[in-house]
């Protein structure tokens, strides 16, 4: 007597779709793990998912160090670049008294105005305040064992220097910044008499 072979029943139309549906996901999962862990190594996400977290700061004008040799003297390369500082009462501005804006030597993108210039003795470009804040951004420096406050420019995230606490009124805020990382463009009515000046006595 030969055995009956045991028959599957046909599978349930609504079953086959439930695992299509299933495996459709899973690949979807798959393929959303590895865009995120690519993001990750290159940098773009931070891995912690802190959704707090401020994003990667990116600058408007991103060259590459062979670029911004090319434009800047090894100076300014140097301090802009590299974060390094010029020596105290060595820069051509930390003296400087004309009127206009002081302007990121990287970008041209304008910093400080003339009028909020002061000597704060310490040998470097002292500003108690800036003329375009956006432009700039700060981050905590803790290098050399110091606990400083180091500012950049937004724009092209040029090193300028460092604010500190000491500073006059109003703001009570010290800008001390490398005058290598800073050009000067002089007011254009500069060194002209005022109406007042031609005037003649009555």
């Amino acid at each position: 007597m030969t055995e009956k072979t045991a028959q599957q029943p046909p599978l349930n139309p609504e079953s086959r779709t439930a695992r299509t549906t299933w495996a459709r996901t899973l690949a979807v999962a798959a393929v959303v793990v590895v865009v995120v862990w690519a993001a990750v190594l290159a940098g773009i996400v931070e891995p912690d998912g802190d959704s707090n977290k401020e994003p990667r700061f990116m600058p408007k004008i991103n060259k590459t160090d062979e670029q911004w040799q090319a434009q800047l003297t090894p100076e300014q390369f140097e301090i802009t670049r590299r974060q390094g500082t010029e020596r105290a009462f060595t820069g051509k501005y930390w003296n400087h008294k004309e009127d206009g804006t002081y302007n990121c030597v990287c970008c041209g993108a304008p910093l400080f105005e003339s009028d909020t210039k002061y000597d704060s003795g310490c040998g470097w470009p002292s500003f108690y305040a800036s003329s375009n804040t956006d432009n700039l951004r700060t981050l905590d420096d803790h290098k050399y064992g110091m606990s400083r406050t180091e500012v950049r420019c937004n724009n092209c995230d040029a090193h300028l220097g460092h604010v500190f606490d000491d500073g006059p009124q109003p703001t009570g805020q010290r800008y001390c910044m490398n005058s290598a990382a800073l050009t000067f463009e002089a007011d254009a009515n500069a060194g002209e008499p005022s109406d007042d000046d031609t005037k003649a006595d009555p």
